[in-house]
């Protein structure tokens, strides 16, 4: 039975990175014979210029008629003095709501032919592999009453608000607790119980849930605390549990350990499997159409969608080798590049991974 997948290119580098791991989809299909299928869709400032929103309901309905999704990145300076409402973020957001996208999965993993382009000393990052599962539909990204208002003395003032559920603290609770299983059984659920009711709440919930995975070791840490470990010493950490803010700044720290967020892809699932699957780096509209993007995150959130929504583990571990052969090629794009390595464009780093998938 053939499974669909749903392409959003998105903005900025979007359709310059998604056109190669295409092209990995499309070799590991016709090589193992995997049936897949694929539609375009737009989503993000791309959709403004066509449709005059983010994000439409047809887009919406072509991502749940969809076994999964991968998204390029959104966002750009030119959409940037529209009003906040309509701006290509908005879409990403709602997109994850509408399908109740609610764990995000951000590995850092450190490939140990790139150990030298880690901003730390290679002894703290060698074989580094952390798991951080970020809460992705609550919280003040999402919370209610929100806004902008005028006070009594004429100044204006913002306001978000943080809000969690207890029964969405659990899920994605019972979540990383599964995910912790399936790896060093170690998982520090990050917070700041000590300034904020709200993750008061997250830390009762998740002691609740302790018992429950007894072969699991639960720990905590403050947020802030958190963020210098990772500096400090990132292998401490195998699963870390955070919330939709915090999960966002923490798992752009930990890219950096890895010598390149380009390196680094992320799956979005909601209960039922399906997952939207995009790199971490957004869209850098800096170096959009130069051809000097590094791929190698989109083609990895390829092989975490085959793994994760698509139940292809083989076809995810095939493209999983051929991104470590082709490092150890030397083949570098210009975030990865230092002395000695060969630089390559994007389309030249995409056809070396199919290269290798096809050897």
């Amino acid at each position: 039975m053939s499974k669909k997948i749903l392409l959003l290119a998105g903005d900025g580098i979007g359709p310059e990175i998604v056109n190669e791991a295409r092209k990995v989809i499309d070799c590991v299909n016709e090589k193992m014979s995997l049936e897949l299928a694929y539609e375009e869709g737009l989503m993000g400032g791309c959709s403004i210029d066509a449709h005059g929103v983010p994000l439409t309901d047809e887009t919406i309905a072509q991502g749940r008629a969809s076994d999964a999704i991968l998204l390029g990145a959104v966002g750009g300076p030119k959409w940037d003095t529209l009003d906040r409402a309509i701006r290509p973020e908005k879409g990403l957001l709602k997109m994850r709501a509408e399908l109740d996208l609610f764990s995000n999965l951000r590995p850092a993993i450190l490939y140990p032919q790139l150990a030298d382009a880690s901003s730390l000393k290679k002894e703290l990052v060698a074989d580094l592999d952390i798991l951080i599962v970020r809460e992705l539909t609550g919280g003040i990204y999402f919370g209610e009453p929100r806004g902008i208002r005028i006070l009594e003395n004429g100044e204006r003032q913002g306001y978000n608000t943080m809000v969690y559920r207890e029964s969405e603290i659990e899920r994605i609770g019972r979540n990383a607790f599964e995910v912790a299983q399936k790896r060093g059984k170690r998982l520090c659920s990050v917070e700041k119980a000590n300034v904020l009711e709200v993750s008061g709440l997250w830390r009762e919930i998740m002691e609740g849930l302790a018992p429950e995975y007894s072969d699991v070791e639960l720990s905590h840490m403050y947020v802030d605390n958190a963020a210098m470990q990772l500096v400090r010493g990132p292998k401490q950490f195998d699963v870390v549990v955070t919330s939709n803010l915090f999960g966002d700044i923490l798992s752009d720290c930990a890219a950096m350990l890895t010598g390149s967020i380009g390196m680094l892809p992320s799956a979005s699932l909601n209960s039922d499997g399906l997952g939207m699957y995009e790199p971490v780096h957004g869209s850098a509209p800096d170096i959009a159409g130069q051809g000097v993007a590094n791929p190698l995150a989109t083609i990895l959130s390829v092989e975490m969608m085959l793994r994760y929504s698509l139940g292809m583990a083989e076809a995810a571990d095939a493209i999983a080798a051929a991104v470590g052969q082709v490092l150890d090629q030397n083949l570098r794009t210009a975030d990865i590049f230092s002395e000695g390595m060969k630089k390559v464009s994007t389309s030249e780093m995409g056809d070396a991974v199919v290269d290798a998938l096809m050897a």
